[in-house]
């Protein structure tokens, strides 16, 4: 099978320097690659509060899922990469603000750190358009 592939930009610096992109969409398929909160200011959204920047991450994911054509009830996987499991409450209280009746794979993964000490979270989603529920 062939599918036609779009990239798309979030507009950070860093992905042309790095050569990556925020979204890549191949037919109905819909990546959307690891995001933190930082801001346009590059500052951190919600310092050290898990629930903040959950809800801040999706927020940003479901606007970049929907610029590629998809929608939150076609997510059908979430990674969740997590600096610290003390605050993992926060973290699937904001998920399932976004994800309860959806109900994708859903894993949560404890890491080391990441880019900046305040960051608690990184996610990643994956879409199939025409897969809602």
């Amino acid at each position: 099978m062939n599918f036609e592939r779009t990239n798309y930009s979030s507009g950070a610096p860093l992905e042309e320097t790095a050569g990556y992109s925020r979204v890549v969409k191949a037919g109905p398929f819909v990546y959307v690659g690891g995001t933190t909160s930082v801001q346009p200011d590059g500052s951190v959204y919600g310092e050290n509060d898990g629930y903040a920047q959950t809800r801040f991450i999706l927020e940003k994911m479901i606007t970049y899922l929907e610029k590629a054509g998809g929608k939150k009830e076609e997510v059908i996987r979430v990674k969740m990469y997590v600096t610290d499991m003390n605050y993992t409450k926060e973290f699937i209280r904001a998920y399932s603000e976004f994800f309860k009746e959806v109900k994708p794979l859903c894993t949560l993964v404890g890491i080391a750190a990441l880019n900046r000490p305040t960051q608690l979270i990184e996610i990643e989603i994956d879409a199939i358009i025409g897969a809602s529920i």
